[in-house]
């Protein structure tokens, strides 16, 4: 009888075992967030042997670090899409006004409808250097901060956002969008209708535009 395990081994020595523990702990965190993710686990689900999962990742929180900037980058491919589906009107202002909008709710859809994955993305301990990094870019090959980055650099060439307020600009849209998120989903706001949070983002984005 042949083994299960062995065939399994077989099937990932061509380099397929790391994307294959990625995959796992994807899964892990989609149903239960950053905590759920235990490397041995993925090993199991993988059906390799716990050893087999160290050639890849030294740790769990090695495993953690990647899971995260995957989850990035589908958090990024929301917010491009949401941007990508504005129709243009001809007016450059308004357009302008609603990708920035649009963008805002791409990421709160993701937190709302991938909770788990949301958490997970943002969890690992990093900081603004590491914002472009390509292991957290979407398809279209930008991170959430650039796709966010990009938004705001088409309100200065339309005139909306001044240039001398730009710097910066980033971290307060981003701030008050994922703290509405977080609120949603670990916090008081959990408990509101769809309708109620709905109203809530539209007035958030509202602010956000007319504070910059």
């Amino acid at each position: 009888m042949s083994d299960p395990l062995a065939q399994s081994r077989d099937t990932y020595r061509h380099g397929d075992l790391r994307s294959a523990l990625v995959s796992a702990g994807i899964e892990m965190a989609r149903a239960g967030g950053p905590d759920a993710i235990v490397l041995r686990e993925a090993t199991r689900s993988a059906g390799v042997s716990p050893n087999a999962a160290y050639r890849h990742f030294a740790d769990r929180q090695a495993l953690l670090i990647v899971v995260s900037a995957t989850a990035q980058g589908l958090v990024a491919n929301a917010m491009f899409a949401a941007r990508a589906a504005v129709v243009d009107s001809g007016d450059a202002v308004a357009d302008a006004r609603a990708r920035l909008r649009a963008v805002g709710t791409g990421y709160l859809s993701f937190a709302r409808t991938e909770p788990g994955l949301f958490r997970a993305a943002f969890t690992v301990p990093d900081d603004l250097s590491r914002s472009g990094d390509p292991s957290k870019a979407g398809d279209a090959g930008f991170t959430p901060f650039q796709v966010l980055s990009v938004t705001l650099d088409e309100l200065v060439e339309v005139g909306v956002l001044p240039a001398e307020r730009r710097p910066g600009a980033e971290l307060l849209a981003w701030a008050s969008v994922h703290g509405l998120g977080m609120l949603v989903i670990d916090g008081p706001l959990r408990g509101l209708t769809d309708p109620m949070i709905d109203g809530s983002i539209a007035r958030l984005l509202e602010m956000v535009d007319r504070g910059l």
